[in-house]
C-alpha cells in the first residue's frame, strides 16, 4: 500500500512540476517572440522531457535503465497516437496543420529519430557508442533548426500590449522560481518513481520495462498532451506539431543516448519487447505518411491512430 501511495503521489508530483516548468518557459518564451513551431518543439517538447530525463538518470544511476527504454518508446507512441487523435478531437477543423518547410523536414527527421533506437537495439542491446551516436544526432538536428530562415510562421504572441516593465519583471522572477521549484520536485517525483517501479515490478514478476511501457510513459506524456489539447483549442496547430514532433525527437535522441551512457540498455530476454518495437514503428510510419498528405493530419487519419494505441494497450495486456 505504500508504494501505490508513493507511485501515485510521485506521477501527480511529475505531472504538476511539468505544468510549472512548462509555464514558466512559455511565458518568458513570448518576450523573446519565436515562432509558433519552434516554441512547441525547444520550449514545450523540451520542457515536457523533463520527467523523461530525471527518470532516465534515476533509473540508469539505479541500474534499471530498461525502464527508461520502456518509458521512452511508451511516450513517443503515446505522442505519436493518442496525443494526435486526442488534439484533433479538440481542434475546430478537426484537423492538425503540417505545412511549411521546417515542418516537413522535420517529419523526415522526427521517422529517423524514432526508428533508430530500434534499429540499434537489433543486437539486443543499447550500447554507450550507440547513446553517444544518438546525442550526437540531436545536437545536429538543433543546429540545422536554429540555421533555418524559415521559423515555421507565425510569431508566438499573447499579451496585445507590452506589460509594465516592473510587473514584467516580477514576473519573470516568478517565472524563474517556478522553473526551479519544478525542476527540484521533478528530481524527487523520479526517485519515487523508480523505487515503487521497481518494487512492484519484482512483486507481479513483471519486467520494468513493462512498467515503463504502460504507465510511465502514458503518465509522463500528460504535459504534452495537456498541452496540445489547450493549443488545439486556441487553433494554434503549428504550435501542436512542434510538441508532437519534440516529444518523439528529444526523449528517443537526447534522453536515451545519455541512459545509454551511463548504463547500456540490454533487452535481449524481453519477448515482448519485439511487439512494442513494432507498433512504435507503424505508428511512426503512419504519423510519418499522414503529415506528408496534403502537409495536415485529417480527423479519419486521427481516428487510425487511437485505434492503433487501442489495439496496442489491448495487445500488451491481454
Amino acid at each position: 500500500m505504500l508504494y501505490a501511495v508513493i507511485f501515485l503521489v510521485s506521477i501527480w508530483l511529475m505531472r504538476v512540476s511539468s505544468e510549472w516548468v512548462i509555464g514558466g518557459l512559455m511565458r518568458i518564451s513570448k518576450t523573446l517572440q519565436v515562432s509558433e513551431f519552434v516554441v512547441g518543439f525547444c520550449v514545450m517538447a523540451a520542457a515536457g522531457s523533463l520527467p523523461n530525463l530525471f527518470l532516465g538518470l534515476t533509473s540508469a544511476l539505479n541500474g534499471i535503465p530498461e525502464l527508461s527504454l520502456g518509458d521512452i518508446f511508451g511516450n513517443n507512441f503515446v505522442a505519436m497516437t493518442l496525443a494526435v487523435g486526442v488534439a484533433i478531437m479538440f481542434s475546430p477543423k478537426k484537423e492538425i496543420e503540417a505545412g511549411g518547410k521546417t515542418i516537413q523536414s522535420t517529419a523526415v527527421f522526427m521517422m529517423i529519430t524514432a526508428l533508430l533506437p530500434i534499429v540499434l537495439l537489433f543486437d539486443g542491446s543499447l550500447s554507450r557508442l550507440d547513446g553517444l551516436v544518438l546525442i550526437l544526432l540531436f545536437f545536429g538536428y538543433l543546429g540545422w533548426l536554429f540555421m533555418k530562415r524559415d521559423k515555421s510562421g507565425r510569431i508566438y504572441r499573447h499579451e496585445k500590449e507590452p506589460p509594465v516593465l516592473i510587473a514584467a519583471l516580477r514576473q519573470e522572477f516568478r517565472d524563474i522560481a517556478l522553473i526551479v521549484g519544478g525542476v527540484a520536485t521533478l528530481v524527487i517525483a523520479s526517485l519515487g518513481i523508480v523505487g515503487s517501479a521497481h518494487f512492484f515490478a519484482g512483486l507481479l514478476g513483471v519486467p520494468v520495462l513493462l512498467v515503463g511501457l504502460l504507465v510511465t510513459g502514458l503518465g509522463n506524456s500528460l504535459p504534452e498532451m495537456y498541452f496540445a489539447v489547450a493549443s488545439a483549442k486556441r487553433g494554434e496547430t503549428h504550435m501542436i506539431i512542434g510538441n508532437l514532433m519534440g516529444s518523439v525527437i528529444v526523449p528517443a535522441t537526447l534522453v536515451l543516448g545519455i541512459v545509454a551512457l551511463i548504463h547500456p540498455i540490454n533487452t535481449a530476454s524481453y519477448v515482448f519487447a519485439v511487439n512494442s518495437r513494432i507498433y512504435l514503428l507503424a505508428s511512426t510510419i503512419l504519423f510519418f505518411i499522414f503529415t506528408k498528405t496534403k502537409e495536415k493530419i485529417s480527423y479519419s487519419e486521427g481516428i487510425i491512430l487511437l485505434i492503433l494505441y487501442g489495439v496496442f494497450v489491448a495487445d500488451v495486456i491481454f
